[in-house]
Formats: C-alpha cells, sequence, structure tokens
C-alpha cells in the first residue's frame, strides 16, 4: 500500500482531523461514499449500454 505503515496512516489521520475537524468528518464520510456509489451505478449502466 504504497509503503505506508501504521505510524503513517495515524499521522496522516491525525492531520485529518486537525484540518477539518471531528465534527466535520462524518459528514465527508458520507459524502465520499455516495460518489462512490454514484460512480459505480454509472460504470454499470455504461457497462449495459456497451453491451447492448
Amino acid at each position: 500500500m504504497l509503503g505506508l505503515g501504521v505510524p503513517e496512516l495515524i499521522i496522516i489521520l491525525i492531520i485529518i482531523v486537525f484540518l477539518f475537524g471531528a465534527n466535520r468528518l462524518p459528514s465527508l464520510a458520507t459524502g465520499i461514499g455516495k460518489s462512490i456509489k454514484n460512480f459505480k451505478e454509472a460504470t454499470r449502466e455504461d457497462e449495459t449500454d456497451t453491451k447492448k
């Protein structure tokens, strides 16, 4: 995973908490999750369009 170990990931997480604040993290995660879901749906629709 790009040579990142547990200590590096913890440091990145701490920096993200400082930048965005603990209160905004759930809303950011929800937005990212919805974006991934929409992207997957769009790629599935594209696959079905190309098969027809």
